[in-house]
């Protein structure tokens, strides 16, 4: 009865694993911030919602702070993407999501004058049955323009850490599964033999089986 228990709620947890590994997740993850000159750089720009508020009204800026600290709009999302007028006019590329959960934005053939601060606000309407509501978040991205990619081995080691941890974490509950799966044919093998050599024994022989012998 452990045995199948112990079965049963592997699979479950199984099942969760794959559904959670399948199912798109919002996570709030925060923007590269170093770009190559000529590359093409994207700004991450998340904000997560509930469900229940993915039909909210959303609106998105992007602005460049200007090394005199004034805010220079660089790019609009209010239903849909458009480029402003400014030095980043067609290098600009809408990257956001169809659920606008992510919001970013990927510069063109990077120059050396991209380097600055960028800033993401996103303000969101929310209709409710008895009242309505008001968000408004802003991210920060500081960038920094390079010649020549710098080597981030740290980044590269932790990604190859969780798939290794992941398929472990796989091969583990496969490996316990088919165990217990085993563990209970042997033994119902083992009942299934035990009755059919119970059946074998004569009907006369069945009913000593249970005496006790005494002189």
């Amino acid at each position: 009865m452990r045995t199948r228990i112990r079965v049963i709620l592997y699979s479950l947890l199984l099942l969760v694993l794959v559904v959670q590994v399948s199912r798109p997740v919002c996570v709030d993850v925060p923007s590269e911030t170093e770009a190559v000159v000529g590359n093409p750089m994207k700004l991450t720009c998340i904000s997560c919602m509930k469900r229940e508020e993915v039909s909210a009204e959303t609106r998105v800026d992007w602005y460049y702070i200007s090394p005199d600290e004034e805010p220079i709009p660089i790019y609009l999302f209010d239903g849909h993407p458009r480029e402003l007028e400014g030095p980043w006019q067609g290098r600009l590329v809408w990257n956001g999501s169809k659920d606008l959960q992510e919001l970013s934005i990927s510069i063109l053939n990077v120059t050396m004058n991209d380097t600055g601060t960028y800033n993401c606000v996103v303000f969101r309407q929310f209709e409710f049955d008895s009242y309505s509501h008001s968000v408004t978040k802003t991210l920060v991205i500081n960038l920094v323009v390079r010649e020549e990619a710098s080597d981030d081995t740290t980044a590269l080691y932790s990604e190859i850490m969780m798939y290794v941890l992941l398929v472990f974490l796989t091969c583990w509950l496969l490996v316990e599964m088919v165990y217990c799966y085993r563990k209970i044919s042997k033994s119902d093998e083992q009942a299934q033999d035990t009755a059919t050599n119970y059946l074998a024994i004569p009907s006369g022989n069945k009913d000593n089986l249970g005496v006790p012998v005494t002189e």
